[in-house]
């Protein structure tokens, strides 16, 4: 081995292309191919996210309206002729809890669960859950069932 058959182990070298502003001689010298004038020319340069050449941005020409509340509190909801339907099915006997809930994939293990009033219900069952609306909580107590929030 001598000096004049050194070479890079192979594929280690990846700039082996073309050699910028090494003189005028080498053809890419002066604006080392990056043309005149202009941001891109210049040293530091470095695009912004979003930019689109001076042309106005997309964020910024579709139209924006109304807000996200980051305090909003979702629920997973079940309605009283869905517990009466789950008591037919025979899914479901006394209780409806949340861990049966999860179970049934009604919601899943990090949800809220909200019981709403739609339908009726004939069958006495206990359900635990969140939250009640006022009418799903009459109709559970008058078929005779219990309400519990957790």
């Amino acid at each position: 081995m001598s000096l004049n058959n050194l070479h890079p182990a192979k594929g280690s070298n990846k700039s082996s292309g073309k050699r910028l502003g090494r003189g005028q001689g080498s053809g890419k010298g002066g604006t080392s191919t990056k043309g005149h004038k202009g941001a891109q020319s210049r040293s530091g340069y470095s695009r912004k996210i979003g930019f689109e050449g001076g042309q106005m941005p997309l964020q910024r020409r579709i139209p924006k309206f109304g807000f996200n509340n980051i305090n909003r509190v979702e629920y997973k909801t079940i309605n009283i002729d869905d517990i009466q339907t789950l008591v037919e099915d025979k899914k479901i006997k006394k209780d409806l809890t949340f861990e049966k809930m999860i179970e049934l994939r009604i919601a899943k293990k990090g949800d809220l669960v909200k019981v709403l009033g739609r339908g009726k219900i004939d069958v006495p069952v206990n359900v635990t859950a969140h939250k009640f609306s006022t009418s799903a909580e009459n109709s559970i107590e008058k078929a005779g069932g219990k309400t519990t929030k957790i």
